[in-house]
């Protein structure tokens, strides 16, 4: 058992706008008090004097550990590119703890990776909820199996259009068939009970999507252009399941659309140039007018295609385009966490909560500021 004080740092809870000076105790890895003048027998003392004190960081869609960033694409395991429904596949079977850049993340604060397969595929498979600290993926994994990942528009085309693809309805269609079949066999399954003798036969594809059509598990679904987020958001309501929406490029310009479905956005990447017809409209505006709006709004690098430690700085290229501050912080933690579904365990600092902190010498947003320390789980990493 481990005891660790941290005394008078200056606490951004990502709870409540601002700072507080105050103390955080930490016991077994988690959150036991937050105060001011906090004792604690046999405890180690870490003095904060001077420095700030922020919830780890999490991002809420990435590839880390799934695309090798060291050697560009050689050696990633991403996306089985055999055929464009790979339901069954799981993130966890394929992350690699020794990809450099879980080291680069953590160091960069970012403590809580959700992370999976990429977009070539419709259904491509399940994303993990992952720490940044470890060489085996069972001792990191927070939950094995979080979200069942879908796209659409030119990925799934541009992958696929020489074999089963060549349009956005045949994405659709294909994603709708599967989504029948899984709601069949859910009835099937149901209704046989217990009765082995009456029970379909087992189907790895049609098993991996339960999780989805029971409504455990939301669609994570990758999608830029507006016509593709409202084609996610009508499949979802037509099967009633939940869905995350990913990167939202042109959320700006259905605002009141996404308001009325009310789904969690993790939006970006927003930095570098359009390299496809469908960023064209990519904006660093996009978070702050949707945060404005009252939605659920994260803010992604999208790792490897950008380095996760430059999410601090990317919620901070958005509050240069008019995003609060304070909706900043919260879209590179608890609601990142919300978009997840982990907000009862990550994202701020309090009470009950693993103990994942990030000490930096200023404003967290600013490229000056050093990164001093980051605790995950209540160990220094």
């Amino acid at each position: 058992m481990s005891t660790i004080l941290f005394k008078n740092g200056r606490v951004h809870d990502a709870v409540t706008p601002g700072s507080r000076n105050a103390d955080i105790l930490v016991k077994d890895g988690k959150i036991a008090a937050i105060g001011e003048n906090l004792t604690a027998d046999s405890a180690e003392v870490v003095d904060l004097t001077g420095l700030a004190v922020f919830p780890g960081l999490v991002e809420a869609h990435a590839h880390t550990g799934m695309v090798g960033s060291a050697m560009g694409y050689e050696g990633s395991d991403g996306n089985e590119m055999n055929g464009p429904i790979t339901c069954e596949d799981r993130a966890i079977d394929g992350f690699n703890p020794m990809d450099p850049s879980i080291k680069l993340a953590a160091q960069g604060g970012v403590t809580t990776i959700c992370t999976g397969p990429g977009s070539a595929n419709v259904l491509g498979g399940t994303f993990a909820v992952i720490k940044t600290v470890g060489n085996c993926v069972d001792d990191m994994v927070v939950v094995p199996e979080v979200a069942m990942k879908c796209a659409f528009g030119e990925n799934p085309k541009r992958c696929y259009q020489s074999k089963s693809i060549s349009s956005r309805m045949t994405t659709a269609a294909k994603l709708r068939e599967m989504l029948f079949k899984a709601c069949e066999y859910r009835d099937k399954l149901d209704a046989a009970g217990d009765d082995a003798s009456k029970k379909p036969a087992f189907d790895m594809q049609l098993n991996a999507l339960l999780p989805v059509v029971r409504g455990e598990m939301p669609l994570k679904a990758h999608a830029h252009q507006a016509n593709d987020i409202l084609t996610a958001i009508r499949i979802a309501k037509e099967f009633g399941v939940k869905l995350t929406l990913e990167h939202v490029t042109d959320g700006h310009l259905i605002v009141d659309q996404l308001v009325a479905a009310g789904y969690p956005v993790a939006i970006g990447p927003t930095a570098g140039q359009p390299s496809k017809i469908e960023l064209k409209n990519k904006s660093w505006i996009t978070p702050g007018v949707l945060a404005r709006a009252g939605l659920n709004v994260s803010i992604i690098t999208d790792c490897p295609v950008y380095e996760q430690g430059h999410l601090r700085f990317f919620a901070g290229f958005a509050i240069a385009n008019g995003m609060d501050p304070f909706d900043a912080l919260k879209a590179i933690t608890i609601n990142a966490a919300r978009h997840i579904g982990l907000e009862d365990r990550l994202g701020s600092i309090e009470v009950g909560k693993d103990a994942d902190l990030v000490v930096t010498d200023g404003c967290l947003f600013d490229v000056q500021t050093k990164i001093l320390q980051t605790w995950i789980n209540g160990k220094k990493v």
